[in-house]
């Protein structure tokens, strides 16, 4: 009790906390990544819109897996509610799904052997696919909210 008394009269205010908007929080988080986190209109972070609240997906999950290697391709990890939201619609994230056209495993890849270039067993795993899925994403629409406007917009990617 004595060292909580002593305690409680040696505190002081340093500072006062900083309220987050969804603006200072994409440019804050543009600025420590150094990764644009810009999206167009309809996606997280554009005007009139919210940006989500990204949790850290549960270890040993596919979702980990991919929140994991968002930064060696360069995104932020504010990208993951637009790619958690993207391969939700596409596959439910499970490596085996297969839709009428082909398309296959997480990233709903077309023909699914596509995505052998990254590893032999893609058909089964979920670290192979989800590379494979961040490369095509980078390379064809720059970032996984790219991609997902383009979802919204077109309702494939």
């Amino acid at each position: 009790m004595i060292v909580m008394s002593e305690a409680s009269r040696t505190l002081a205010v340093v500072a006062k906390p900083k309220v987050a908007t969804p603006q200072t929080a994409m440019s804050d988080a543009s600025a420590s990544s150094g990764s644009d986190t810009s999206a167009s209109a309809g996606t997280p972070g554009s005007a009139g819109t919210s940006v989500p609240v990204v949790s850290v997906p549960a270890p040993g999950t596919a979702k980990s897996i991919a929140y994991n290697m968002l930064s060696s391709f360069g995104f932020s990890t504010s990208q993951f509610g637009c790619l958690d939201d993207l391969w939700t619609h596409e596959s439910g994230w499970m490596v085996d799904a297969e839709n009428a056209s082909g398309a296959y495993g997480i990233p709903q890849a077309l023909p699914g052997s596509r995505m052998a270039s990254v590893g032999p067993d893609w058909q089964t795993d979920a670290a192979t696919q989800i590379k494979w899925g961040l490369e095509y994403i980078q390379q064809t629409y720059g970032t996984p909210c790219g991609a997902w406007s383009h979802e919204e917009a077109d309702n494939w990617y």
